[in-house]
């Protein structure tokens, strides 16, 4: 039966205000679900409606009936995550709940805490049999997971010793993104790219998120943290992994997974660039000698048959000229026939934020010349299903409801991605000063020379 219990741990915090509860909100909407009920749990002391109300600003649509459904079936509980004696609170409520709304006994556990506490929890919710139901059980882990190799292997192994991988959802909500799954799709279902898609066409490769905001209110949590485990560990390592794998036996979460993995084994530090935007030691909550890196740019390479030799450059940092989340396939030149010969090559860019979509950029005839101009192939994603796109938390609950994996991001993956940012932070790296507003430090020009490319994303 499609309905469930919502467990959101951490429940007053932003992601369950912002995104979570709107989610379940338009998956009611949608009748994506028959029936639920959401239990909300932090330590702070509330009042169901009063937290409930505070995400009704990020509800678009609002309709006052499913307002008035959503609010008599969201509950909350005061608890202190330790503290196992305290879990009784949650089976009680869940019993009563799951009995008076009749309620099949699924259970979608959400731990919208902080990384230090999934041991803790998640010991907690197997102890006290939280877990065990008549229907499902599924636990779903919100990054970052962990803060380097060690403490995700250790996190990974108690997790392990609790519940079955196939219960597990680690989430990196980029990978639940429209445009994002349609990489495998533009690949796997037009045969004009996937014969290109290697070393012998391919130039380089450009992955690049880049934001204008800076750290905001996460200043205490940024600058433990940093660009490379913020950002490049998740988010660009698993678009790079996406972008990159081989041709999956099946387009299944274990196939999709299995071929993600091998590449972010293979995956080698070439050169790094870190940087630190202007005033950022003034920011609240950061230490003022801080040398947290805001800016990074990166050359990888993947030690493959497929890309061996190609370069992989990712790109992101805050307070920069501005948002952008992209990938750009950089096509070699061709075999100059013409004279002047071509001077722009073909690009494929996927546009992940903020108008989704994706463009090939084209070489053709100048009109009345013998020569050539770029022209560009357009695919809006917004303008053609914008009212229809589902928002990203929206998929993550979906996709754990009806048990998918594929958005979802494997131990084994979780474990190569910090590998390959442990390594990365095991040597000293200068951090450069850049200007508020710009594309990056001046040092970046010096690194696109020296690897004799151009961001063109």
């Amino acid at each position: 039966m499609n309905n469930c219990t919502f467990i959101i741990m951490g429940a007053t915090g932003d992601l369950a205000k912002r995104k979570l509860i709107p989610a379940i909100y338009n998956l009611i909407v949608k009748n994506k679900i028959n029936k639920c009920a959401i239990v909300g749990v932090a330590r702070s002391e509330q009042k169901s409606k009063a937290l409930l109300n505070l995400s009704k600003p990020f509800i678009k649509r609002k309709e006052k009936s499913v307002l008035n459904k959503l609010e008599k079936a969201f509950h909350y509980i005061s608890i202190d995550f330790n503290d196992f004696s305290e879990y009784k609170k949650i089976v009680h409520t869940l019993d009563e709940v799951e009995k008076k709304q009749g309620l099949s006994g699924n259970r979608l556990f959400y731990l919208a805490t902080l990384p230090e506490q999934f041991d803790s929890i998640t010991k907690h919710l197997s102890k006290s049999n939280l877990t065990k139901t008549k229907g499902w059980s599924r636990v779903v882990y919100e990054k970052p997971f962990g803060n380097d190799l060690k403490s995700a292997k250790k996190i990974n192994k108690c997790i392990q010793r609790v519940f079955k991988e196939d219960q597990v959802y680690r989430v990196d909500h980029y990978l639940s993104k429209e445009i994002v799954e349609n990489i495998v799709f533009i690949r796997f279902a037009n045969t004009v790219f996937e014969p290109l898609w290697n070393r012998k066409y391919v130039d380089n490769v450009q992955i690049v998120l880049s934001e204008k905001l800076g750290v905001e209110k996460r200043g205490n949590f940024y600058d433990k943290t940093g660009a490379l485990r913020d950002v490049v560990q998740n988010h660009l390592l698993q678009l790079l992994a996406l972008t990159a794998m081989e041709e999956p036996e099946r387009l299944s979460a274990d196939n999709i997974r299995d071929e993600k993995a091998r590449i972010l084994k293979k995956v080698k530090t070439k050169d790094v660039l870190l940087g630190q935007y202007e005033q950022y030691t003034k920011e609240s909550n950061v230490e003022k000698n801080s040398r947290t890196e805001t800016f990074a740019a990166l050359h990888l390479e993947i030690n493959n048959t497929r890309w061996k030799g190609v370069p992989f450059f990712l790109k992101t940092g805050k307070k920069l000229e501005k948002n952008q989340v992209s990938i750009l396939i950089q096509f070699k030149r061709p075999k100059c026939l013409l004279d002047p010969c071509p001077e722009a090559t073909n690009r494929l860019e996927i546009r992940i934020q903020p108008d989704l979509g994706f463009a090939i950029e084209l070489n053709a005839k100048s009109p009345g010349e013998s020569k050539t101009m770029p022209v560009k192939m357009n695919f809006c994603h917004s303008c053609l299903f914008a009212a229809n796109t589902p928002s990203a938390y929206e998929t993550v609950l979906q996709a754990v409801i009806n048990g998918d994996q594929s958005r979802f991001v494997r131990n084994d993956e979780i474990e190569y991605q910090w590998k390959a940012i442990d390594r990365i932070k095991s040597k000293k790296h200068n951090v450069h000063t850049y200007k508020q507003g710009s594309d990056g430090p001046k040092a970046l020009e010096k690194f696109t020379k020296q690897h004799n490319m151009r961001w063109n994303v």
